[in-house]
């Protein structure tokens, strides 16, 4: 039971929100969770990302070059004037690029198969988990 509506034109959290006023209403008791992915992009980190590239069987050459473009990134900092020595970027995903928001989608795309019996919204880098609750059973499930 869920809903991934990820990044789509006509969606957005309001509507994520309308569906679960509906269950509400619909169902009487409702557990919700909310997590919002604050600076999602920043924190997605590249071994996993590749490592579930790798496990959707994508073909290499393209895991290599989305590699290669996540990881070829250097950051310094500027403290009282003075600069850092660069650093390597870790992890996160370049904002502003075309290939981001897939690449944060297919990371968090297995986030449905760990909530069982509950129903997920996603949109962007917001989620929203509820499960219709019956018994004392259902709460500690969600949780």
């Amino acid at each position: 039971m869920d809903l991934f509506q990820g990044i789509q034109e006509c969606y957005s959290c309001c509507i994520c929100w309308m569906i679960g006023l509906n269950a509400w209403r619909r169902a009487g008791r409702l557990m919700l969770y909310e997590k919002s992915f604050e600076k999602a992009f920043d924190k997605v980190p590249h071994r996993r990302l590749i490592s579930k590239l790798q496990s959707y069987k994508i073909n290499h050459v393209l895991i290599e070059w989305i590699g290669d473009f996540l990881k070829a990134r250097k950051f310094r900092v500027k403290v009282n004037g003075g600069y850092s020595g660069w650093q390597n970027v870790m992890s996160g995903i370049p904002q502003g690029s075309m290939l981001g928001p897939l690449l944060f989608l297919i990371y968090i795309n297995d986030l449905m198969e760990c909530c069982d019996e509950s129903y997920v919204y996603v949109f962007a880098d917001d989620a929203k988990v509820y499960r219709h609750i019956q018994c004392p059973d259902d709460c500690k499930l969600l949780q």
